[in-house]
């Protein structure tokens, strides 16, 4: 995600406080007593996810009135058991649930807060059982007002049509989900609009089908995808269609009013050209961008497709495209680890920088002379920074941090760790305790006070760790 500015925390540190040994976080249990979980343990987020089973495929069915704003929705959650459960749950905010089936049999549901749905299956589960959870739901979608960077979820846009965006959460508000990017499933989603509407999501586009004044286009992505990143758009698109090099799908699509970002996005070859070359392989199925004529806070990098505000422009491409890597490839393990996202895909945008001509270390000791005595700037964390403060020092403190990094392991090191962790944890899920791990590995020296100085502590770093190597004064 790229926000419009990043927040400057309101509490104050004088100094920086010793280091603090580093405790393993409790693991929440899946079930008690045979129910599952109405969180999957992540303490930024309680609510979010929910414990007992592994999804492993999402397939969802949505129609779509812009005009009434109503949806009916039929999704498919497959799952497998990972403890034995005669009741769990599935997150699901403002929609009606008409039915709930597991297996093909009908199951108890009812409601519990805002979004918890609570199924109680005719058969109870066992450990590693596979079973199919069929909802058939409705109502009007409605956004999440309060959330870190605004309005998420379901918004309606200017034409009318709709979209689906947000972080943390954003996929319960239009189909029922197991909301946590630790649970990471395939996608695919058949949506079905009115004539003269059509529909752009993440994925390989297969062929739409009209029929009775009704069109139902069809996206599959094959790669297991955090549900944050998931994404629905229904306008009045532009569409552009090509391949990349290797052959990968390109889709982009154009909200009416946004033509003028073609010039942008015609970059993007070029960019992931780049990343490809500091970061490995492109690890997603498909590319592409949806440009919206929206001003609303933040892009996304909705998996293989980003969402583009109005405001977005080239930094930003860079920015989103750097998460197909670093968020929607390796994904965080909790919320407190969103520097391994948002950290490394804004340092993308200075390495990009770095390939068309800047000086990084000139640009490096400007910002940090501009901070310097500015404890609002330093004294926000970028490891942990509790629940409603992930957005905000990652994009500029963390640019620093990362820079201060390569400067003190050195340049092959620095590439060594990238294309590591990477390769290390591809399609899957990582924390910030393993990074540091490998970072200590790769430098093959103690650097966890340089770590600590700079990740973990809200305050500005000592001259020792803000000047290392090649930037010391």
């Amino acid at each position: 995600m790229c926000a419009v500015a990043a927040a400057a925390a309101v509490t104050a540190c004088t100094s920086a406080p010793e280091p603090q040994p580093r405790q393993p976080q409790p693991e929440a249990p899946a079930t008690v007593d045979g129910v599952g979980a109405d969180g999957i343990g992540d303490p930024y987020y309680p609510e979010d996810g929910n414990g007992g089973y592994d999804v492993t495929a999402y397939e969802v069915s949505v129609s779509y009135d812009p005009e009434s704003r109503h949806l009916d929705g039929d999704t498919v959650v497959k799952a497998t058991a990972t403890a034995p459960m005669s009741r769990f749950n599935l997150d699901l905010t403002g929609l009606d649930v008409r039915s709930v089936e597991v297996d093909g049999a009908q199951a108890e549901h009812t409601r519990e807060g805002d979004q918890e749905l609570v199924i109680t299956p005719a058969t109870p589960l066992t450990p590693g059982q596979e079973f199919a959870v069929r909802v058939r739901y409705a109502g009007k979608p409605r956004s999440e007002t309060n959330g870190p960077l605004g309005a998420g979820g379901w918004q309606i846009s200017k034409s009318g049509g709709a979209y689906a965006a947000g972080e943390p959460h954003s996929a319960s508000s239009w189909f029922p989900v197991n909301d946590h990017p630790r649970d990471k499933a395939t996608f695919t989603l058949n949506a079905r609009v009115p004539d003269g509407w059509s529909v752009v999501s993440n994925g390989v586009e297969e062929p739409a089908k009209a029929e009775g004044g009704w069109t139902t286009y069809r996206w599959v992505e094959p790669n297991r995808i955090a549900t944050y990143l998931t994404t629905i758009g229904i306008d009045k698109w532009t569409f552009e269609r090509s391949k990349l090099a290797d052959g990968t799908p390109v889709v982009n699509a154009y909200a009416p009013g946004t033509e003028a970002k073609k010039a942008v996005q015609s970059r993007m070859p070029e960019v992931l050209a780049f990343l490809e070359s500091r970061f490995g392989e492109y690890p997603q199925s498909a590319a592409g961008g949806i440009y919206l004529n929206e001003n609303i806070a933040f892009s996304l990098e909705t998996q293989g497709r980003p969402i583009y505000a109005k405001w977005a422009e080239l930094d930003v491409v860079v920015h989103e495209l750097a998460h197909q890597w670093w968020g929607n490839s390796v994904s965080v393990d909790s919320w407190a680890d969103i520097c391994l996202n948002e950290c490394f895909a804004s340092y993308a945008s200075w390495m990009w920088d770095e390939s068309q001509g800047a000086d990084l270390d000139e640009r490096y000791r400007t910002a940090v002379a501009r901070g310097y005595e500015r404890e609002r700037f330093w004294n926000r964390k970028l490891y942990d920074m509790g629940a409603g403060n992930e957005f905000t020092a990652v994009y500029d403190k963390g640019q620093l941090a990362l820079h201060a990094l390569r400067k003190r392991v050195g340049e092959d090191a620095w590439n060594e760790i990238l294309r590591t962790w990477l390769a290390t944890h591809a399609d899957g899920n990582a924390s910030w305790e393993q990074f540091e791990d490998l970072v200590a590995k790769v430098a093959g020296e103690d650097v966890r006070p340089f770590l600590d100085a700079w990740f973990r502590q809200p305050s500005r770093p000592a001259d020792e760790h803000l000047y290392p190597g090649p930037l010391a004064r």
